[in-house]
């Protein structure tokens, strides 16, 4: 039985994460994770993405900790850790706009997982949080790197280090999430918010999110250059040359993403 669904409304994927009760971050779920946005990746249909969890209790609540005995004294972890990090990589830097729709417990992978996605909406009765450190761990799956660079040092650390879950509304304050709806709308709500990206051309979002995503990481002078590497590459797409015409013919433009 898959633990991944996929179903696809026009041109958006919405990725179900079925692993019930709680929606962990299994090994299984890691591995499927992996071949299915290897594939949205890939599909030209497909012009957003949508991650959230099934049932109402969960988006995601951890890793799998049942598993995690059998691995304690073992020194040759790090090749399993590469493994998370290349499935999680694939959702961050997929070349498509990911929404993640937090609907209920967003915890350590849980969080870890929405970090990956572009944008995050909750409803309003998720916790949210990092709990790691309460088992003598810490955040795996490059949470340590991109909670930091999304709410600052400070704030990472100090969810990081208490362990502490917060509510919706909190992490909406400090950033964590972009909005915050009513419990049981937040996949319309993410549904509402992927047809208006899709609206917009498509080689534009594309580049839009390379030029933050690696523009982030450069020094400012060369995350110029990469923008202006970016903004040429579009002037060679027919959905700049259809853009400028429908906006001089006062027209909605016809984007097809070329």
């Amino acid at each position: 039985m898959a633990l991944i669904k996929v179903e696809k409304q026009d041109s958006i994927a919405i990725v179900m994460i079925d692993n019930p009760p709680m929606n962990t971050l299994s090994e299984a779920v890691i591995q499927e994770l992996g071949e299915q946005f290897a594939n949205l990746n890939n599909d030209l249909e497909v012009l957003a993405i949508i991650v959230t969890g099934a049932g109402e209790k969960a988006f995601m609540a951890g890793g799998d900790i049942k598993g995690f005995p059998e691995k304690i004294g073992n020194p040759n972890l790090i090749p399993s850790f590469s493994k998370t990090h290349e499935v999680l990589n694939s959702i961050d830097f997929s070349p498509k706009p990911t929404i993640a729709v937090l609907n209920g417990y967003t915890l350590g992978g849980g969080c870890e997982l929405a970090l990956t996605c572009d944008i995050r909406i909750s409803e309003e009765q998720a916790l949210i949080g990092v709990p790691e450190s309460t088992l003598g761990l810490f955040p795996g799956g490059g949470g340590t790197q991109r909670l930091p660079r999304l709410i600052g040092e400070a704030k990472a650390k100090e969810l990081m280090f208490t362990g502490e879950h917060i509510t919706a509304e909190e992490a909406l304050r400090i950033g964590l999430v972009n909005r915050v709806v009513p419990r049981g709308e937040g996949l319309q709500a993410g549904l509402q918010l992927a047809k208006k990206i899709c609206k917009n051309s498509p080689t534009a979002v594309r580049n839009i999110k390379r030029a933050v995503d690696e523009g982030i990481e450069l020094p400012f002078n060369k995350a110029l250059e990469k923008e202006a590497e970016l903004f040429q590459e579009l002037f060679l797409t027919e959905d700049v040359r259809e853009g400028v015409q429908a906006f001089l013919e006062k027209r909605r433009p016809q984007f097809q993403g070329k």
